[in-house]
């Protein structure tokens, strides 16, 4: 059996989904409430492979919200996560996939040294990131959606913002190893991680994101939209191909130019319908059809009896267990999404 870990956009989100799902005791409440409601297992499902193998799948709601993150919330925010993984070892659940913000906050704040939740010892071998899955489906994005809009990989200039995070670097790897991408431009905040990948991949440009934008015929955004920024359509180059592969996303509504392509990163459809519902609640477009990448990386390592770990640790991903995965993915019905966002 595989889990899931997930989470709501915001407070709207979540009373605006428990009253949809029946469960008017957090409907009816504020921030507060949801500061203490405990995780829940919402819903059980299968999960059937073209290889005809099926799979029993759970989701397991956090009740995080994105405003826990705040300074004065981060205790609260970290309970969330290691309680909603607690529920799952308690299910017994083979391998469970760590979605959206849960992962960010599990490595941001070094939660490994956390193995003791109340009565539960956690065993982190049954916990994915999902990132290595992630990470392999926007690269098949970038070299899929590349060719769809007639852009030559071998001569474009790919801009990488978030390029010393998990997913960011795995990114640059697979371009830099796999492809033979024009330039490779290297955004993020951190200036010595900065220059450890640069010298890790022995290339790529460090610029900010003003001087980035509007060099690049593909931007990769793969970091978290700082508060206040505003991105015009006129900086960026065009044509340009934008993968929104950060969460939310909302790239789209931000930047509207009809020569600016946007595409969810991160989102792969599978050939068979899937009867569930939280795909319903984060409104993807075609809900028994796409997911997240990181939680088909647990639906994968379920299908393969891979109970392990797959992903896990700040850039530990290798471009041959992107390839791995890449290849299971492939062989149980997983495409990457390429509908551009409208």
């Amino acid at each position: 059996m595989f889990g899931l870990i997930g989470h709501l956009t915001n407070l709207e989100h979540a009373i605006r989904v428990a009253e949809k799902l029946g469960y008017s005791q957090y409907a009816n409440e504020g921030f507060e409430f949801w500061c203490s409601a405990p995780p829940v297992l919402l819903e059980r499902f299968e999960v059937k492979s073209v290889t005809g193998e099926v799979i029993q799948g759970c989701y397991i709601e956090s009740c995080f919200l994105p405003e826990m993150l705040d300074s004065r919330r981060i205790k609260t925010a970290i309970r969330k996560i290691l309680n909603a993984m607690a529920l799952a070892q308690k299910h017994n659940i083979h391998i469970t996939a760590l979605g959206g913000f849960s992962s960010i906050i599990f490595e941001e704040f070094n939660l490994k040294e956390n193995k003791q939740v109340r009565n539960v010892e956690l065993d982190f071998q049954r916990f994915t990131t999902g990132n290595t899955h992630t990470a392999y489906i926007i690269c098949r994005q970038i070299e899929l959606a590349s060719a769809k809009l007639g852009i030559d990989l071998d001569k474009a200039t790919v801009a990488v913002c978030g390029a010393t995070g998990d997913i960011g670097s795995a990114v640059c790897r697979w371009l830099n190893q796999k492809t033979q991408v024009g330039d490779l431009l290297l955004i993020a905040r951190n200036r010595e991680r900065l220059e450890n990948l640069q010298s890790d991949l022995g290339r790529g440009k460090i610029m900010s994101l003003d001087t980035a934008l509007p060099l690049a015929d593909i931007v990769v955004w793969v970091a978290s939209m700082p508060k206040g920024l505003q991105l015009s359509p006129d900086i960026f180059k065009k044509p340009c191909l934008l993968i929104d592969g950060g969460y939310p996303k909302n790239l789209a509504s931000k930047i509207e130019h009809p020569d600016i392509k946007v595409l969810n990163g991160g989102i792969v459809e599978h050939s068979l319908d899937i009867n569930w519902t939280i795909m319903e609640i984060v409104e993807m477009e075609i809900p028994s059809r796409q997911m997240f990448a990181c939680f088909a990386e647990a639906m994968l390592l379920d299908f393969e009896k891979w109970h392990t770990n797959f992903s896990w640790g700040r850039n530990q991903i290798t471009v041959e267990k992107m390839e791995k995965i890449g290849k299971a993915s492939l062989k149980h019905g997983f495409q990457p999404l390429l509908t551009f966002a409208s």
